[in-house]
């Protein structure tokens, strides 16, 4: 290399570690920072000794020829942000927990202006250091402006209030920051994940023997898990050889979440191998329609890798029949000699009624009146078939109250993951993995947050069983309230009447209207297109009248669904929804709620 190279090199490497672009410094090119700016100049025929060039940084001066540092700059910033500052920090977290209590005596927030174009027109990272009260200057107006859901008015969908037990297991995790790759990099923080996992699966499955899993970012990547290992199992070495001309399907419910279809294109299936199951009118997956979809599918010889079945759909709650579906399923791979396919449950939201399996309908601890304890009941029938499922998606951070991202997968025997895993040679710098503790060997991501963990143990052990089927049976007993009180309107009508969970679907018509005569017309099949586009017309324009004219200090804030999963005739039908996801949520939101229909119309 020459000089006139070196010298290029060395500027270039200049620019790099100021400002992390490797974009070509050109014979007078200067750049000003936000709060100073540096010129850097270059001759054609220049040496490395001749030149110098300083910029100023947030270090003082660096000279590219070679001198250090400065020292005290760099201990500086060590002292300020690498080293427990506790009172600062305490500070701090106090003025944060101070907005925070603020915002629980306060009505839902209407949504704050937002500037999309400026953000990213004006990212503003600052030149020189400054310390943690910079740092807390530059997100507290996106801190304020963000709405944590603690207002018992929330009644949108199935995000609600975390509870204060996970906030202290996430703040734990956040502080050692543990990666859950491999117990090298994160020592009891990997264990945790063993504790918790093992605590949800039996919770779930009821003291399985050899449960195994992991927690992910969310519901979406937990499902990608289970379609894998289906298509690992129907067509094995797919991971290594692709699919090539496999003509490979999945079956899902057509309540089922929209994710499915995600997970079916990033997998490679393709979302029109995707086939959707018709529901009964309680969002539950009809038996006789996927035993046809099954003798269809093999008939054509298309390999089904996946059913995902789905307990506790996002809206109505709908509650597919596990053990029914395990049945046919087997049935058929042994009428067609074919693999089974991998059932895999969608439990993102339902997961929560596992808290009810055990619980003493005779004795009725928590003191629940008839119809609830009928509702446990019908939950504790359903729970069951959770023993038949290979896989499961549970999502803490929805009815579980936990913080984001605490999302989980979970197979019932442990040796399903070996579909997806790598050998040692594949990850030649975690050499030390062992299949028995470390998640790297088989898990779609390297990097994974220690808060799942965290937050679902701190949260278990504090709250407990009793306390999680207080809040469980809570939510029911308020939901069936409200349903019962929308239900008594001659111009409403509940859509999932018979659903045993805390989430409420229905319509509300003008006044006159006979819905629950409508809504038998429609599934009977009686009703016109004309008339249907009528009242699905006046059903959204009541929902909007109402959020137009709420009184934000009292009214609860509901949301609105295109289709609740039940499609009598293909048609999807729209509705008003309400989850009763915060525990705060008394009689005196529902009162008002309803009396805000009655007013309404």
């Amino acid at each position: 290399m020459n000089d006139g190279e070196q010298n290029y090199h060395a500027k270039q490497s200049v620019w790099i570690a100021l400002y992390g672009s490797s974009r070509t410094i050109s014979d007078g090119f200067s750049r000003s920072g936000s709060r100073q700016g540096f010129r850097a100049f270059r001759t054609e025929n220049e040496s490395l000794d001749d030149f110098r060039y300083t910029a100023l940084d947030a270090l003082g001066e660096v000279s590219v020829e070679g001198n250090m540092m400065d020292a005290k700059k760099l201990q500086d910033l060590v002292d300020m942000f690498f080293t427990c500052r506790r009172d600062d920090l305490m500070q701090i977290f106090g003025e944060m927990l101070s907005a925070l209590e603020a915002e629980q005596s306060m009505p839902p927030g209407r949504l704050m202006s937002r500037n999309y174009e400026t953000a990213q027109a004006n990212p503003e990272i600052h030149t020189l250091p400054g310390n943690l009260k910079d740092a807390r200057d530059a997100i507290f107006p996106f801190y304020w402006g963000t709405d944590s859901w603690q207002s018992k008015l929330h009644l949108e969908n199935v995000k609600g209030p975390p509870n204060f037990a996970s906030l202290i297991g996430s703040i734990a995790a956040l502080l050692k920051n543990p990666n859950l790759c491999v117990d090298t990099y994160c020592l009891r923080s990997n264990e945790l994940e063993v504790k918790s996992i093992t605590a949800l699966a039996n919770l779930i499955f009821y003291h399985t023997e050899s449960p195994w899993g992991v927690f992910t970012i969310g519901g979406t990547i937990s499902n990608l898990y289970g379609g894998k290992i289906g298509i690992e199992k129907v067509a094995p070495g797919t991971m290594q050889n692709g699919l090539g001309d496999k003509k490979l399907a999945g079956l899902v419910s057509e309540a089922g979440h929209y994710s499915n279809a995600t997970l079916a294109g990033w997998l490679g299936i393709g979302v029109k191998n995707l086939h959707s199951i018709p529901t009964d009118e309680n969002m539950s997956m009809r038996l006789d329609r996927l035993e046809q979809k099954l003798d269809e599918m093999y008939s054509d010889g298309v390999k089904v890798a996946f059913v995902i079945a789905t307990f506790g759909t996002t809206d109505a709650f709908g509650i597919d029949d596990i053990q029914s579906i395990k049945e046919i399923i087997d049935r058929k791979s042994q009428q067609y000699g074919v693999t089974p396919a991998h059932l895999h449950v969608d439990a993102a939201v339902g997961w929560i009624s596992c808290f009810l399996t055990e619980y003493n309908i005779q004795t009725n601890p928590l003191g629940a009146n008839a119809e609830t304890l009928e509702l446990i009941q019908r939950t504790q029938q359903a729970t069951v078939g959770f023993r038949y499922a290979d896989s499961v998606t549970l999502d803490f951070h929805k009815m579980g109250w936990g913080h984001y991202p605490s999302s989980a997968f979970i197979v019932r025997h442990r040796d399903d993951l070996l579909h997806l895993t790598r050998t040692l040679e594949e990850i030649p710098y975690f050499s030390e993995a062992d299949f028995r503790h470390d998640p790297a060997l088989f898990t779609l991501e390297c990097s994974r947050p220690g808060i799942g963990p965290y937050a679902v143990m701190a949260s278990l052990n504090g709250i407990g069983l009793n306390g999680y089927r207080c809040l469980v049976a809570n939510a029911i007993e308020k939901a069936n309230q409200l349903k019962k009180r929308i239900e008594e309107l001659d111009f409403c009508k509940v859509l999932n009447l018979n659903t045993p969970g805390p989430s409420v679907c229905w319509w509300v018509l003008p006044r006159g209207r006979n819905a629950k005569e409508l809504f038998k017309q429609l599934e009977e099949g009686t009703m016109s297109v004309e008339e249907q586009t009528q009242y699905f017309g006046e059903i959204k324009r009541l929902y909007n009248k109402r959020a137009a004219t709420l009184d934000p200090a009292v009214d609860a804030r509901l949301s609105f669904t295109t289709s609740i999963g039940y499609c009598p005739h293909g048609i999807q039908l729209p509705a008003w929804k309400a989850v009763i996801f915060n525990p705060k949520t008394d009689d005196e939101v529902i009162d008002r709620l309803v009396a805000s229909i009655k007013d309404l119309v």
